[in-house]
């Protein structure tokens, strides 16, 4: 009779070798906090630039900018020459503009701890800003002396929805990501390529199409191909709008036409966003349709996607031996074959970069689409726009550290050349074909005599060079056929990287 099973472990039972849940060290109460994901741990040296623009604090951040903007134009008018939007408002010194700019600028630690203990009274992000701007606007006259500043309090806010602030912080917020971390990072990656390119131009190499031997090229060729497809995208987010609209609850200016009648509100909002640096859209719900945020995911996706292709290329041209990798001093390759270097940076880059266009592809796909006038399913989304550009930002820092560890095994590529002599088939082939054109006799069904020589077989140089001389072809054909090797048989390769990739 057999022993029983032993009972499958329930959820308060130690796995073998643990100790129970109520005699570890909780993890979340260690003090300071470890990060959940690895940007924020593991990783965050990589992609720490991008705290300064995608993270919470950042967002609330422009919230104040944003609102400090607003209240300045509201009291000195879109000309700043102090005329008020509002009647009746305070005109504001240089002395008081500046102390009310000094608030976003000087937004630390400290007036993040308060503004979060302020939010967890108000229970609302926005309205918390609100108030925190209010309480330094009251302590003005300590700092500045006699001020008007506490006459213009209850135009913070002024006529607002939380959408009007929120969608111009997240513009300025994405606008300086792009703009000031990823597209620097970006471009240089595609530099660095075009570089590798022009160092390689002339390496021949052996192309796979369908991972079959075919034409050859070269190396630095192919690498040109993927930097000139990078670049393009790096044009189009370069050339990005970045729209912003401050209307009203629901598009119409409803409260500031019935607050203050006889003021041209659409002229203002446009003023005040293209002030902030921003594209005015001048028809929208509550919400800033978000349009041109999915133009941007969408684009940075394709990038990621470009730079997918060239690290499984890379990966491979490691494989086939035509990259070989610089070891560096000290690190393993493997846990257990001491011989290996692999190539990790690139299946670091792969896995970031499909993670990031999961993200950017839900952000667009999620963010074009709004229940009638409001809903907030754009609110909780569009807090992943970090994590989304910090898993591409990785994954650009990951390939470049990679194509520095790579050097170009030329030896192995022209040994791999000279054993494909079959892909030579291609241009003597096309050359009977001109010739027959040109009227010498005996050029008949060349791509059939071709196929017949090489197909699935081997052909060394001396039977190309037999079959070639068997033609009859004339004798200048002749001889420049006879003179091609797979290794010279690269068409216009290096003149197309010194041509088109600059």
């Amino acid at each position: 009779m057999s022993a029983a099973a032993p009972s499958p472990a329930t959820p308060t039972s130690p796995t073998a070798g643990s100790a129970p849940a109520s005699d570890r060290v909780n993890l979340a109460d260690i003090t300071p906090p470890i990060a959940l994901g690895p940007l924020d741990g593991r990783y965050r040296a990589a992609v720490a630039p991008l705290v300064d623009h995608l993270s919470e604090a950042a967002l609330n951040r422009a919230r104040i900018h944003v609102e400090v903007e607003w209240l300045v134009t509201l009291c000195n008018g879109v000309d700043g020459v102090a005329t008020p939007v509002v009647p009746g408002a305070p005109a504001l010194t240089d002395e008081e503009v500046a102390y009310l700019r000094a608030i976003p600028a000087t937004f630390g630690a400290a007036e993040i701890a308060e503004l979060a203990e302020i939010e967890r009274e108000t229970v609302h992000d926005v309205k918390a800003v609100e108030y925190f701007i209010k309480r330094r606007i009251a302590r003005a006259p300590e700092v500045l002396g006699a001020t008007s500043l506490p006459a213009a309090s209850e135009l913070v806010h002024f006529a607002c929805t939380s959408e009007d602030i929120n969608n111009l912080s997240y513009a300025l917020m994405v606008q300086g990501a792009v703009r000031d971390v990823w597209l620097p990072a970006a471009t240089a990656l595609a530099d660095q390529i075009a570089a590798m390119a022009h160092e390689h131009a002339a390496v021949p190499m052996l192309s796979r199409t369908h991972g079959q031997p075919a034409t050859p090229t070269t190396m630095g060729k192919e690498l040109a191909v993927l930097a000139h497809r990078l670049r393009r995208q790096l044009r189009r987010i370069a050339g990005a709008e970045f729209l912003g609209k401050l209307n009203g609850a629901t598009g119409t200016y409803g409260a500031h036409v019935v607050a203050v009648p006889g003021v041209d509100w659409p002229a203002v909002s446009r003023a005040f966003v293209e002030g902030l640096g921003l594209t005015w859209n001048s028809l929208t719900t509550q919400i800033e349709s978000h349009d041109w945020q999915a133009e941007v995911y969408a684009d940075v996706a394709r990038f990621n996607r470009i730079l997918h292709n060239l690290a499984t290329d890379v990966w491979t041209y490691i494989s086939l031996g035509f990259f070989t990798q610089i070891p560096v001093a000290g690190a393993t390759g493997s846990s257990t074959m001491p011989h290996k270097v692999n190539p990790i940076r690139f299946e670091n880059a792969e896995a970031n970069l499909e993670i990031s266009c999961s993200l950017l592809d839900t952000l667009a796909a999620t963010l074009v689409t709004s229940r009638l006038q409001r809903d907030l399913t754009d609110s909780t989304t569009q807090r992943n726009v970090g994590p989304a550009f910090g898993h591409s930002l990785l994954a650009i820092d990951n390939v470049r550290r990679g194509l520095k560890a790579l050097a170009v095994n030329a030896d192995l590529m022209a040994a791999d050349l000279d054993a494909n002599w079959e892909v030579l088939g291609e241009p003597i082939q096309s050359a009977m074909r001109a010739a027959s054109v040109a009227g010498v006799p005996g050029m008949e069904n060349p791509y059939e005599r071709l196929k017949e020589l090489t197909r699935g077989q081997r052909v060394d140089a001396a039977r190309m060079r037999e079959f070639v001389a068997g033609l009859g072809l004339p004798d200048d054909v002749a001889e420049r056929l006879q003179a091609l090797t797979p290794a010279s048989y690269t068409g216009l390769a290096e003149r197309l990287v010194g041509d088109h990739l600059a």
